[in-house]
């Protein structure tokens, strides 16, 4: 091989790796959406999706309700159910944390309460990832609480940003569910 060919081939790898470091890493997907709907639905329940369409006059209900902006205007949710009887609800938000996104599934108990929210894809430096333990304390919040919970669910040093995001998408749910999807799940006197 001639000494000019050699210089040439590096010179393409240098290219492409300094090209690699400055182009931005794709999602990091914890679990796919199938993946994330068997761990909410294990079989043998039965899965079905649905989907609320909102207008202006809705997102701005779901707005008051939850304290917190809708940017999205069409949200598909799911259905698990089990001998005829609902298991729970599956809800996907993805919003940014600081410039780049994250996906949540939040799961809702047929009592209108979370019961898990799970981290299905995460873009941002692993430092500012929230833990498990950290999400554990959303279970059990319902809606008559989504606009309170910046006041309830502690802070998080070092991720502040991806606690206010988590925080918001769990309001925006609540509200969502309980507005167009389940509103007898709301306790009595709920706004």
């Amino acid at each position: 091989m001639r000494p000019g060919r050699r210089a040439r081939g590096w010179s393409v790898v240098v290219a492409l790796g300094a090209a690699a470091a400055v182009t931005p890493a794709l999602a990091r997907v914890e679990m796919t959406q199938a993946e994330a709907l068997r761990l909410a639905f294990p079989p043998p329940q039965e899965v079905e999706r649905r989907t609320i369409y909102l207008d202006e006059a809705a997102a701005a209900q779901v707005k008051a309700a939850a304290g917190t902006v809708i940017e999205v205007r069409v949200v598909p949710y799911y259905i698990g159910r089990a001998a005829g009887k609902v298991t729970g609800y599956a809800y996907f938000d993805t919003h940014l944390v600081r410039t780049l996104p994250e996906t949540l599934m939040i799961r809702i108990t047929p009592g209108g309460t979370i019961a898990a929210i799970d981290i299905v894809a995460f873009d941002e430096p692993s430092d500012y990832r929230v833990t498990g333990r950290w999400l554990d304390q959303f279970r059990g919040r319902g809606p008559e609480e989504a606009p309170g919970l910046p006041g309830v669910i502690r802070s998080l040093s070092g991720a502040t940003l991806s606690a206010r995001a988590v925080t918001s998408a769990a309001r925006r749910v609540l509200a969502l569910h309980r507005l167009f999807v389940d509103p007898g799940s709301a306790a009595a006197g709920a706004p």
